[in-house]
């Protein structure tokens, strides 16, 4: 029995998808671009607010490590109180 080449030897069927998946991925150039809107540059500035905030917790943290901060058992209680009633 004789078995005759149907086709060309040496050359692989996929040749032609492999170099054009090359040539798509060489001549595309895909970058990021990442635009921030005014809103949101608005919101990522500080607030006079964040500002006394900050200065709040520096001054309780150093009655903290000093040991000077007390705390109004009465005032606590009053604000748990008035949260669960409202």
């Amino acid at each position: 029995m004789k078995i005759n080449n149907l086709g060309p030897t040496g050359m692989n069927p996929y040749r032609k998808q492999m170099n054009k998946v090359a040539s798509l991925g060489a001549t595309t150039s895909k970058t990021d671009k990442v635009e921030i809107s005014s809103a949101a540059k608005q919101l990522q500035e500080t607030s006079p607010v964040t500002v006394a905030r900050q200065e709040k917790i520096q001054a309780l943290k150093q009655q903290v490590q000093s040991g000077t901060y007390e705390i109004d058992a009465k005032a606590i209680a009053g604000s748990v109180v008035d949260f669960y009633r409202n």
